[in-house]
């Protein structure tokens, strides 16, 4: 918790004031006319310097040195800085020279918004600048944003850093590290790359419900509501699998939803509860052929947003040109374990995990008892994109059984670097058989499973009505930028990933702050002693001072045999 507002917040309150008393709105409601740009004039003025005789640029003042009747500072816009130069006797040519005396100098701040229009030149020292023949305040920032240090070399060596404060102020670390800006381009990339990509097959994009009676789709756990007109409870998508399914029933030839989905698990360095997935099914296709488009698709996005298929991620070079190697999930096992669980029953592999170390639980199946030993023994080895293939059918209620193979089903995933990005099956269209898969997890739940797959009835009645031969995709597309930018945890690759509750900070008056710093930090203070150093306040205000500050939780009082005391909770 952190109390009141600081030296330089009350100071540009008070130029806000000021700025109003000179007839300056700080927030104006009119729109402001743009047409130049900070890139646009850095990279093209020398070869057009005809162009720029006459431009109106806007952004945030992020750099001021002032020079007498002269001075330099930057602006900063969504494009990068430029430098802008002001001479008094240009913006105030008559006599009152209050607009650059007492505006520009004293009442503008670092991060204020400001519109300029003028002229480009260049200056003596060969630096691309605009000469400013007008300026307009158009935002009074109340807060001072954090001074990032540069050397000569552009070099930052005092940066906003910290992880927490970045991923909270993320409208402030944006602003003070504009690099991390090319993280969320590229992540725009890799979004449209793939959308163009699946348009130009002919598939459709659609959207499918957020809100569903039924958490089907994935082996999760859900975040849960209630609907008060339909007195029922919903649940927030775990996936969007079945109803995409549903529309291949329903006779489209391929569907395809970028969304968010929500599961309400673990936060780390590659989970957020909150995550962009893309789904897509298209009919008449297996697994076999998801592979080659999958190849297809990561190297036109590698391309798009790297110039290469091959991607620098944490040291390695990922190659995203097909075709990837395949691994059977048992084959992934016994390479790396030398152990082949394929014919082994549910009580040997709780023994086996437990001989590797693994921790297990009563309620886990054969299938997620294998998924155990690969995520802790096969995973990490997984540096280059490969396919892993054909799950136990225990792993994989809603794939078709494997076309040769028994006890396996039509399943891939592709892993990179350790992680899974990618989850692919020949979907299973026989409704009997999908039932029965279902009626499997319901008893897995039984077991204490929380992440069993419930009942769908309404999609295997779907089923009952006929889905061709299908191969259905999911893509994790957080993680997938997170390969694309080269970044270590998916908090970067989120514009505003999910935090833990901030601390709040409360403004007090100025009796309060004064009643608040008589109290020591850490320390208690005798209640009449302190009461005995406000000489000038009435009773009233005493009692109602402390009133305030134990109502916000701010002090505390404390009875004891020598008195009340009086300390900071």
């Amino acid at each position: 918790m952190s109390i009141g507002l600081s030296e330089q917040e009350i100071l540009r309150r008070e130029s806000l004031k000021q700025l109003r008393e000179l007839g300056i709105e700080p927030y104006p409601a009119e729109a402001y006319e743009v047409n130049a740009y900070a890139d646009d004039i850095n990279q093209n003025y020398e070869r057009d310097k005809t162009a720029y005789k006459n431009i109106s640029i806007a952004g945030r003042l992020m750099t001021r040195r002032i020079m007498g009747s002269a001075s330099f500072a930057e602006l900063q816009d969504s494009t990068g800085r430029v430098q802008l130069y002001l001479k008094r006797d240009d913006l105030c040519p008559d006599e009152d020279k209050t607009l650059y005396n007492t505006v520009f100098k004293k009442l503008l701040d670092l991060g204020d918004y400001i519109g300029v229009k003028g002229y480009v030149f260049t200056t003596q020292t060969g630096e691309i600048s605009v000469h400013v023949t007008s300026f307009t305040v158009l935002a009074k920032s109340l807060k001072p944003l954090p001074v990032v240090k540069r050397d000569d070399d552009g070099n930052i060596y005092d940066g906003f850093t910290d992880p927490e404060l970045r991923y909270r102020m993320r409208y402030v670390d944006l602003t003070v590290n504009p690099d991390y800006k090319q993280i969320f381009i590229k992540r725009s990339k890799v979004i449209n790359t793939m959308r163009n990509y699946f348009d130009e097959q002919g598939w459709m994009e659609v959207e499918t419900p957020i809100l569903q009676p039924i958490h089907g789709g994935a082996a999760a756990r859900p975040f849960a509501t209630h609907h008060n007109t339909l007195d029922m409870p919903l649940y927030l998508r775990i996936a969007n699998e079945l109803y995409l399914k549903r529309l291949i029933v329903a006779g489209f030839d391929g569907v395809y939803e970028f969304g968010k989905m929500f599961r309400n698990e673990g936060m780390d360095r590659t989970h957020n509860p909150e995550f962009t997935s893309m789904e897509i099914y298209v009919a008449y296709k297996d697994y076999v052929w998801m592979m080659a488009m999958v190849e297809e698709c990561l190297e036109k996005v590698a391309i798009a947003t790297n110039g290469s298929a091959v991607v620098n991620v944490g040291g390695h070079d990922i190659n995203f040109e097909g075709p990837y190697e395949k691994l059977t999930m048992y084959q992934s096992i016994q390479k790396y374990t030398g152990i082949d669980v394929s014919a082994m029953t549910e009580e040997e592999i709780a023994q086996t995990c437990k001989d590797l170390g693994i921790e297990i639980d009563p309620s886990m199946g054969r299938g997620k008892l294998i998924d155990e030993i690969f995520g802790a023994k096969v995973e990490a080895n997984l540096i280059q994109p490969t396919y892993i293939t054909d799950y136990p059918i225990e792993m994989t209620p809603l794939a078709k059984k494997h076309r040769s193979a028994e006890g396996l089903v039509e399943r891939f995933e592709l892993f990179v670097k350790g992680k899974e990005i990618a989850n692919a099956y020949s979907e299973l269209n026989d409704p009997i058989d999908q039932k029965e898969r279902f009626e499997d997890q319901l008893k897995l739940a039984a077991r204490g499973d929380d992440e069993a797959m419930v009942m769908d009835d309404d999609f295997v009645r779907a089923l009952e009505y006929g889905m061709p031969p299908t191969s259905g995709l999911g893509i994790g597309i957080d993680r997938l930028v997170m390969l694309m930018t080269n970044q270590s945890t998916i908090q970067e690759v989120l514009f505003f990933p999910q935090m833990r509750p901030e601390k709040k900070k409360i403004e007090l008056t100025a009796e309060e702050s004064e009643l608040y710093a008589l109290v020591g930090e850490g320390e208690q203070a005798l209640l009449t002693d302190v009461k005995a150093k406000l000489t000038d306040w009435s009773n009233k205000k005493w009692d109602t001072t402390l009133k305030a500050l134990t109502g916000k939780g701010i002090l505390k009082v404390a009875k004891t045999d020598d008195g009340l005391f009086l300390s900071h909770k």
